[in-house]
Parts: C-alpha cells; sequence; structure tokens
C-alpha cells in the first residue's frame, strides 16, 4: 500500500455496500410473507450459493486481503527506518522488512481464525446452554405426558441457524412442509368461503331423522354425559399446554439463532467494510457473495419465529434485524481506521479478516453445502466459479 491509496474517498461506497449485504437478511426473511417460496426452495440452489460464497470469501482472503497484510506490515518496517521518501531500501534492508511484514501479517491472519473460534464457542453455548431449556415451565406438561419430551435429552434444546446446523437438510424439510400444510389450508379456506359466498344450501340443510333416530342421538347414559365433558376438559387443557410449550421453544429457537448470525455477521461487516475501503471493485464481489448467503440466514430465522406467533411481521424484523451487526462491524472499522490512520493498524485489520473469512468459509459454508449437496453435484464447481468471479475482479481492478 505505502499509503498512496486515499481510502477516504471509498468510506461512503464501504458503508453502502456493507449496509447491501447487511440487507440481504430482510430477502430470506421475506418468504413468511410468501410459503411458496419455501415450498420451492432447492437443496442445490442453497448448496451452490454458499459454495460460491466460500469459493469469493476464501480466494480474496488469500490472494488480495492477506497480501494486502503483509504488504502494510513491510511498509510500515521500512518506514520505521527513517530513510526518507528520496531514498530506497538496501536489498538487507528489504529482505528483513519483508520477513517481519510476512510475519506479522501470518499472525493477525491466525488472530483472525481465534476470533472465529471464539465467536463459534459463544454461538454454541447460545444453542446448547442449558439455561435455554426452561425445565421448570415445562412440568405441568411432563407429568401429563412423561414421553413429550424425551428428546430433549438427547440433544440441544434449539436447532442451529441454516449455516451450522447439525442436520440442515431435514430442518429444510421440516419448513417446506409446514409451508405446504400452509398453503393447504388457505386452499380449503377459500373453497369455504367461495362455498359460503355461492349460496351453497346443502351445508345449511339439516336432513330429518328416520325411523326415530333422533332420539337414539339423544339417548346418551347419564353417567357418559357426565363424563364426557371431563374428558374433552382434560385433552383441551393437555393440547394447549403442549402447543404454547412447543411455540415457546419456536420463539425461543428463532431469537437465539437472530443472535448466533448476528454475531457471526459482525466480523462479515467488518470484512466488507475494509474490502471496499482499499478496492472498491473487489469489495464489491465480496459484499454481493455476503449478501447472497445472508438470504437464507434471515429465512432461518423469520420461519421459526412465524411459525411461533402466526406474527408474519414479527417474524420478518427479526429476520432482518439480524443482519443489522454488519453496519456495526463497519462502523467498529471506521473507528479504528479514523483513530490509527496507518500501516501498522491497515496490516492487522487485513490479516484478521483475511482469517475471519476464511473461517467462515471452511466452518460454515462449506460443510453446510456439502450437506445439501452430499454427493457434490455443485458444490466444488460453484466454490470454483466463486473463485474465478473474484479472480475476474482483481484483474479489472488493476486496468
Amino acid at each position: 500500500m505505502g499509503g498512496d491509496v486515499d481510502t477516504s474517498d471509498n468510506v461512503g461506497i464501504a458503508f453502502g455496500a456493507v449496509i447491501a449485504a447487511g440487507a440481504s437478511t430482510a430477502i430470506g426473511a421475506a418468504v413468511v410473507f410468501f410459503p411458496k417460496l419455501v415450498k420451492l426452495a432447492s437443496r442445490r440452489v442453497l448448496a451452490a450459493s454458499l459454495g460460491f460464497a466460500a469459493g469469493v470469501m476464501t480466494y480474496v482472503s488469500f490472494v488480495e486481503i492477506f497480501t494486502k497484510s503483509t504488504g502494510a506490515f513491510t511498509q510500515h518496517a521500512i518506514d520505521a527506518l527513517n530513510l526518507g521518501d528520496d531514498v530506497d531500501p538496501t536489498t538487507d534492508q528489504q529482505e528483513k522488512a519483508d520477513a517481519r511484514g510476512y510475519i506479522f501479517g501470518t499472525l493477525s491472519f491466525f488472530g483472525g481464525v481465534v476470533i472465529m473460534i471464539v465467536l463459534d464457542k459463544i454461538v454454541n453455548l447460545l444453542s446448547n446452554g442449558e439455561s435455554h431449556g426452561h425445565p421448570h415451565d415445562d412440568d405441568d406438561l411432563n407429568m401429563l405426558n412423561p414421553e413429550a419430551h424425551k428428546h430433549d435429552s438427547n440433544g440441544p434444546n434449539i436447532p442451529h441457524c441454516i449455516g451450522c446446523s447439525d442436520d440442515p437438510v431435514t430442518e429444510l424439510d421440516t419448513w417446506q412442509k409446514n409451508a405446504e400444510n400452509e398453503i393447504e389450508a388457505d386452499r380449503v379456506r377459500l373453497e369455504n368461503e367461495t362455498a359460503v359466498e355461492s349460496g351453497n344450501s346443502n351445508s345449511n340443510k339439516k336432513e330429518e331423522p328416520k325411523d326415530g333416530s333422533a332420539c337414539d342421538l339423544e339417548s346418551f347414559d347419564d353417567d357418559a354425559e357426565k363424563t364426557k365433558p371431563k374428558v374433552q376438559i382434560e385433552t383441551s387443557s393437555f393440547n394447549a399446554l403442549e402447543d404454547a410449550t412447543e411455540k415457546k421453544k419456536l420463539q425461543n429457537m428463532g431469537l437465539q439463532t437472530a443472535i448466533a448470525i448476528a454475531l457471526h455477521n459482525f466480523p462479515e461487516g467488518l470484512a466488507t467494510y475494509v474490502a471496499v475501503l482499499s478496492e472498491p471493485k473487489v469489495g464489491m464481489i465480496l459484499a454481493i457473495a455476503i449478501a447472497i448467503h445472508n438470504i437464507p440466514e434471515g429465512l432461518c430465522v423469520a420461519l421459526p419465529v412465524y411459525y411461533a406467533t402466526g406474527n408474519r411481521w414479527k417474524a420478518f424484523w427479526w429476520g432482518a434485524l439480524s443482519g443489522i451487526t454488519e453496519p456495526i462491524g463497519a462502523f467498529f472499522g471506521w473507528l479504528v481506521f479514523a483513530n490509527s490512520f496507518n500501516e501498522m493498524v491497515y496490516g492487522l485489520m487485513f490479516g484478521l479478516v483475511g482469517g475471519m473469512m476464511v473461517m467462515i468459509s471452511f466452518r460454515e459454508l462449506l460443510p453446510t453445502a456439502n450437506r445439501f449437496d452430499p454427493k457434490d453435484t455443485v458444490v466444488s464447481y460453484s466454490a470454483v466459479v466463486g473463485m474465478l468471479v473474484m479472480a475476474v475482479s482483481l484483474i479489472f481492478s488493476f486496468l
């Protein structure tokens, strides 16, 4: 870099790109208004999109961002010699500066890896922590049906987001089944409304009883008549309690998933900001890749909340707001660069960002893509296409 790039001109573009990438979670969250879109979701499409994003993020991290990091550290080492603008370093000085740049760039890169590992641990605590189970809330239900929640002890209380779920395929299938049920319920409701509006008299007519069958229908045993309401009350109470408990679980799942995704989106926002700040053309491709994989993340926050509450707008806003930490990550980057505008800070930030994005690709995007596409019909190819797109964008950035 050597201080030859005026990054201040790119601040507005960088923030705009980050906001757009973060807002793409709203696109995924909007499926709560269109159940047919959930039903039409394709495993291969999801696998390809995640693979493409991983290819872009991995390639730019190793080829561009890591190079920027080592270059910034190298330039800082040369500047520390106070040679002056018109004096070039000797071969020995240049070699030492290059070595220092590579060492500190490497340390910064793996520092970003460590940060993502810590974030993963935090997400796991949020997802698997015993405090989220609220066992005392289920005591009444467990007394009525001890088998109702036996599965709770076999795994986490809530599933993860689509990018880190233990079984994203089953999760997607469940959502599609719910969407099919919703579509069918809407169809039946519309048919019933149409029948009523058309004055279908057959639904309102009552057939006259034959051979005294009316008397037979009313001839209940007194004891059975007394017992029937009691059974109905118990069943109704059990179903209501079970339904309320399930809704509570689903809502907790959605809200905690939003927190987990928000934690992951923070470094993504920082990465996009740093990339666009350095090279807008390259950063915009990265922003597009992040936006692509943010769409299913918004979806997997909104759907559980919707199925728990039945409130489409509430579900939508939770899904949309899960991406708000990307602009917060960008704001953090702006604060760092605004207060410490030097090569050392640039080298550190680029190194950290590179490590973070590689870990996001290796720990989330590629494993999840392979679960959607276990035979690898599209994942590897889409990852290579993502690398190619980023490589082409880098070539054009030099023209």
